[in-house]
């Protein structure tokens, strides 16, 4: 049996779409990858949004936690680091112990918890980021499958 591959999903406070985006790659392929997520400035909790509409879809993500990506640099290996927002893009370190600059991967995705409005606008947004993140893990998958099956 071959050992699962760490996946990190970085962004700034580890409390919308990078929890998101660790609940749905453990769920889509969780037997292959071993979902991980961090923040450059954790906040205190999952954003009770993001728990919300990952259970509309048959996903719980409430036991999950904010964690500082100090608790996996230099620690964990990372087979892949997808960074999901633009600060942390700009302020993530650029070399990564052990991973190949090929292996990192940067989705600009708009920050749900920014948006104002009413409670059904904001559901509206995190949806939209769910399901922009569900199509990028999918696609992602493809991608690594087939990378993988080419060797």
């Amino acid at each position: 049996m071959q050992k699962k591959q760490n996946v990190l999903f970085l962004c700034t406070g580890n409390s919308c779409r990078s929890q998101m985006a660790e609940g749905l790659l453990r769920h889509l392929a969780g037997e292959r990858f071993e979902a991980l997520s961090a923040g450059l400035e954790p906040n205190n909790e999952v954003h009770p949004l993001a728990i919300q509409v990952m259970q509309e879809i048959g996903i719980d993500i409430s036991s999950q936690q904010p964690k500082a990506v100090d608790l996996f640099l230099g620690k964990t290996m990372v087979h892949y680091l997808i960074v999901v927002c633009n600060k942390a893009q700009s302020t993530c370190p650029r070399i990564w112990p052990g991973l190949p600059n090929e292996k990192r991967y940067y989705w600009p995705i708009n920050d749900p918890a920014a948006i104002s409005g009413t409670t059904e606008e904001q559901l509206a947004v995190f949806r939209e980021v769910r399901d922009e993140l569900q199509e990028n893990i999918t696609l992602w998958l493809k991608e690594v499958t087939a990378s993988s099956s080419i060797i």
